[in-house]
């Protein structure tokens, strides 16, 4: 099963295609090596094939064929020449000198070169040989034995192919193991995918270790599982909180049309019951408008509706709005430490999330409290924060606030949905921006960080990408 797979992946055709160039770059370079290897030899045989045909002439110059034949002779007596082929003969090709029988008679014209074979000490041989006639009309022919130098060719093309052969074998070998390799750790992927569509989301990806890029795929896909289930648990609880929330208004107004219709009230009664109805019913519709707008944040194009804002203005903007709000409420609302600070985002949203901030801290800052607004720059770009001085939000809970329809135990008496929290974390997210929950001592620190990162020079007014923000003073 795995060996039908390896043959029919796609690794192992990549490599096939690597192999088939590799190889042939490989065999290229053996072919050059072995032509340069034979060149060279034939070169060395021809070097000298024509020095020692130089020598003899030089001594025929000197002396005649006399001196010459002498020169022969000591040649073929020196066991260095032993296969050197020599012969001088006359103008009827009689023999003078030498160690062959007699002409070749398949040596044409005068002078020149040629491969024969050449019987040679009761064998065969092939021989390079250089023939010429003499200025007295005798004839010189010097030549050599190939035999060597073919074996030496022999032995060269015998390596390379071995070579080319072994290099074709492991190659081969590699591209299998590795392709078997890259479908083995494949089909535990997707053996792991079918036991996660077939027992739910709990399953894991294994990892085996080797911090390669199969671990870091499994890394991810797994990170991509546990976010999954955590969007699918959010959206479980969102429909409980959602059914839990909406029943007791809906079960209210259900009561007393119900009452209503059984014992019909006074005419002037009437008012007040339909007033009661619409208030319950708008309360319904505005969470299902909260709800909405999360969701259309949460779906809406990256970038889109972002430009060049001032950040400190738009937050002196909300505040002002909610003075009145905090002032009834018996909460001082202050604002010392807004700076100007200029980024690319979203204004209506940034302007939601900013006012949910100062609504919750307000509703639960306690009586004669105080909100605190605070915009400035730090080291990795701009932050807005909102502190109160209420009983604060415990650790274990920051996390779950952010969630929709989310509400702690001791808010759960007053009025809201629990969506505020959840809109401002969309933002966020669509900003790039982190936040951060933290305590005031006493009171609970909501900041929001945005990153820092400068667009396009002279473009104020384009769509840019999530986070792509630039903090700086006001002129």
């Amino acid at each position: 099963m795995l060996l039908d797979k390896t043959l029919r992946s796609s690794t192992l055709k990549l490599a096939a295609i690597y192999i088939g160039v590799v190889g042939g770059a490989v065999l290229g370079l053996f072919a050059y090596v072995y032509w340069s290897a034979v060149s060279f030899t034939h070169e060395v045989i021809e070097r000298d094939i024509s020095a020692e045909q130089a020598l003899l002439v030089g001594a025929y110059s000197r002396g005649g064929p006399a001196p010459l034949a002498a020169q022969i002779g000591r040649r073929i007596d020196d066991g260095r020449f032993s296969d050197w082929i020599y012969l001088l003969v006359d103008r009827s090709l009689a023999p003078l000198a030498g160690n062959l029988a007699a002409w070749p008679k398949a040596l044409p014209g005068k002078r020149g070169r040629l491969d024969i074979p050449v019987p040679q000490r009761g064998r065969g041989a092939k021989t390079r040989v250089a023939y010429l006639t003499l200025p007295g009309g005798d004839r010189l022919l010097v030549g050599r034995s190939l035999d060597d130098f073919e074996h030496f060719d022999g032995a060269i093309a015998l390596a390379l192919g071995l070579a080319a052969g072994l290099f074709v074998l492991l190659a081969v070998a590699a591209g299998i193991s590795t392709s078997r390799r890259s479908v083995s750790r494949i089909e535990a992927i997707n053996k792991a995918s079918r036991e996660i569509m077939r027992s739910g989301l709990g399953q894991r990806i294994p990892l085996r270790g080797t911090g390669d890029e199969w671990d870091e795929l499994a890394k991810n896909l797994n990170a991509m599982l546990a976010r999954i289930e955590e969007l699918v648990e959010a959206n479980r609880q969102v429909s409980d909180n959602l059914a839990h929330d909406l029943r007791t208004p809906l079960t209210r107004v259900r009561g007393r049309l119900e009452k209503a219709y059984h014992h019909p009230p006074a005419p002037d009664e009437y008012p007040a019951l339909l007033g009661r109805a619409i208030a319950e019913l708008d309360g319904v519709l505005k969470t299902f408008s909260s709800l909405l707008r999360i969701s259309r944040i949460e779906v809406q194009d990256r970038g889109e509706g972002f430009r060049e804002i001032d950040l400190g203005a738009l937050a002196r903007e909300v505040v002002e709005l909610f003075e009145p709000v905090a002032e009834e409420a018996e909460i001082r609302l202050c604002a010392p430490e807004i700076e100007g600070v200029r980024i690319f985002g979203d204004r209506d949203l940034l302007f939601d999330a900013f006012a949910n901030l100062i609504d919750n801290a307000i509703k639960y800052g306690g009586r004669n409290g105080e909100v605190r607004v605070a915009v400035g720059h730090t080291e990795t770009g701009a932050t807005i924060a909102v502190a109160d001085r209420g009983p604060g939000i415990p650790p274990e809970e920051r996390g779950n606030v952010l969630k929709r329809f989310y509400r702690l135990e001791q808010s759960r008496s007053s009025p809201g949905n629990g969506l505020g929290l959840s809109l401002v974390a969309a933002v966020a997210h669509r900003h790039g921006a982190r936040i951060e929950l933290s305590d005031n001592f006493p009171g609970l620190r909501v900041a929001l960080h945005f990153p820092l990162c400068a667009p396009a020079s002279g473009d104020t007014q384009r769509d840019v990408p999530a986070g792509a923000l630039l903090p700086r003073p006001l002129s």
